[in-house]
């Protein structure tokens, strides 16, 4: 049997706002509802199910995008249009830079909840 990731549970304290974000700043197709969840779909089957958590705190997960590099730059453009603060490190601490791990391009930010996104051109270990 092959094992595929299906979905994953993102908390947040509005989940529509940041289903929203989410799916503008990567041109996805509009969040949709799926029971409490507010759903967005990724190209490979993959969807992230945003869920409304009333906790002071959400603890901050990470989720890395591979994209094309058309689709860096329209992401980034997007960020850029927004003012969202962009990082070439997981720390964030290159802010204002991308990277070029792998001969790709990637760069990381953060969502409404604090979630760090990262997008990137090629996968980890493809080597330039």
């Amino acid at each position: 049997m092959a094992v595929e990731l299906n979905h994953t549970i993102v908390h947040a304290r509005d989940a529509e706002a940041s289903a929203r974000f989410l799916s503008e700043v990567l041109g996805l197709a509009a969040p949709r509802r799926f029971g409490p969840f507010i759903v967005v779909d990724v190209a490979n089957g993959v969807s992230l199910d945003f869920l409304s958590a009333d906790a002071d705190e959400i603890i901050v997960e990470h989720y890395a995008f591979l994209i094309s590099e058309a689709e860096f730059d329209q992401i980034f453009a997007r960020l850029a249009e927004r003012g969202v603060d962009h990082f070439a490190d997981p720390r964030l601490a290159r802010k204002g830079e991308i990277n070029r791990n792998d001969g790709g391009r990637g760069c990381y930010f953060k969502g409404p909840e604090g979630h760090v996104l990262e997008i990137i051109t090629r996968p980890y270990g493809a080597g330039a």
